[in-house]
């Protein structure tokens, strides 16, 4: 069998069946508008990384040929709602993660496979969400169902069904060609289990929001009153105690300085005060920075 799964759509009638796709996955979204991006991580001297457009549905399909063309020479197509929506992608899922979600109530409203064996899930929520809850919700999804956590955000990019995925690690050495990332399924169904699980996502928030007042509160009384004894994260790093784990020591002074009236800010600052490179790119350092306070916060709360 073809590694490649029969490079669907095959080339006879490909134009037809690109349209089709495109259409059934816009459809299952359900947004007035669309921002699509087409992104060369190798362009040319003069040409842009990434061309941006919005379109609403119609004006996507009327460039589906424009669209083809800039995928076969180099671009990925990728597509997401303009704005707040009411949509999460679950990104990086396998087969059987995808079957778990459905058997927990996460039935997505479109599924894309965007390289052979590998999906991304849209799940559809019965009301437009705000940025931060769209995020919470969002990265919720993917520690529940083992998915991409640096892509769990309220508007992450999505690949569009019907042009090939140009990953340099995709392309098959034997025929010279790129796997076509494949529409799933696309009921555009609001999944069962949307109800409590926003309900708890927006409880945690909440939770969090009084949290971190309480700590502003209790930062400002401690500034009040000179403190010459507190510790420095320095210090916690110079601890033979931590043996130089990074992580060990971020979060043992998060504890420490949040147990002491010390701002959220300020300890931010501090973790950030080491190089975070290790960590990935940018969006992933701020999640492990955003990780550790909630752990230490967490901490807390159980100490009580």
């Amino acid at each position: 069998m073809n590694p490649l799964r029969e490079m669907w759509p095959p080339r006879s009638g490909a134009r037809d069946k690109t349209i089709g796709a495109v259409r059934q996955q816009i459809d299952a979204m359900g947004s007035e508008l669309f921002e699509v991006g087409l992104y060369n991580p190798d362009p040319g001297a003069s040409e842009a990384i990434m061309i941006p457009r919005v379109w609403d549905s119609e004006t996507i399909i009327k460039s589906v040929a424009w669209l083809r063309h800039q995928n076969c020479e180099g671009r990925n197509i990728y597509i997401r709602p303009k704005g707040e929506h009411d949509l999460s992608m679950v990104d990086d899922l396998t087969q059987d993660a995808v079957s778990t979600m459905k058997q927990a109530g996460f039935a997505p409203a479109l599924i894309v496979e965007t390289s052979p064996g590998n999906y991304q899930a849209w799940l559809k929520h019965p009301e437009r969400l705000g940025k931060e809850v769209s995020t919470a919700a969002a990265r919720a999804l993917a520690e529940k169902f083992g998915a991409d956590r640096g892509a769990a955000d309220w508007r992450h990019f999505g690949r569009l069904s019907g042009f090939t995925n140009r990953k340099a690690r995709h392309l098959d050495t034997t025929t010279g060609l790129y796997p076509f990332v494949r529409l799933i399924e696309s009921s555009g169904e609001v999944y069962p289990e949307a109800g409590p699980f926003l309900a708890a996502v927006k409880s945690d928030l909440e939770r969090y929001r009084i949290e971190r007042a309480r700590l502003r509160e209790c930062a400002a009384a401690t500034r009040s009153v000179p403190s010459p004894e507190l510790k420095t994260i320095e210090m916690f790093r110079a601890d033979a105690r931590y043996g130089g784990d990074g992580t060990r020591i971020d979060l043992a002074y998060a504890v420490y300085a949040f147990s002491r009236g010390v701002s959220t800010a300020e300890v931010e600052a501090a973790i950030r005060s080491r190089d975070l490179s290790h960590k990935g790119n940018e969006r992933r350092q701020n999640d492990y920075a955003e990780r550790t306070i909630k752990k230490a916060l967490s901490s807390i709360d159980r100490g009580r």
